[in-house]
């Protein structure tokens, strides 16, 4: 719970479409300024990996974003990278497929009910 509030405060000061994947109190990496929220979660896994050049894992990492998930691909893209919980503000009228997805993945998914979406 303590690295998805960080995370969550992280992302207050991300631009829009921003993600944030944080671990044990660090921020990992950041995606942001994306068209689409897919893009913006590999933009910050693929930052990531390259960060730590296969040093350090995603295992056990969070993940939050700014905004709701339109589509569960998202989520099937942190849980292949070992993404373990995700904090998002909900909304979206397909809810129901990212939680079906976290159920089949095993990740935790805490909604906000509050964007922190941010159009600097």
């Amino acid at each position: 719970m303590d690295d998805l509030l960080f995370s969550w405060y992280v992302n207050l000061n991300v631009r829009s479409n921003g993600v944030v994947i944080a671990k044990n109190g660090v921020t990992i990496a950041v995606g942001t300024g994306q068209q689409d929220r897919v893009n913006a979660v590999k933009q910050a896994i693929q930052k990531a990996k390259d960060r730590f050049k296969g040093e350090e894992t995603l295992e056990g990492a969070v993940m939050s974003s700014d905004a709701f998930f339109p589509f569960r691909d998202s989520v099937d893209a942190a849980a292949e990278a070992g993404i373990t919980a995700i904090v998002q503000p909900g909304g979206s009228v397909r809810d129901w497929e990212s939680i079906k997805a976290c159920n089949e993945h095993g990740i935790a998914m805490v909604f906000t009910g509050e964007r922190c979406f941010s159009h600097h």
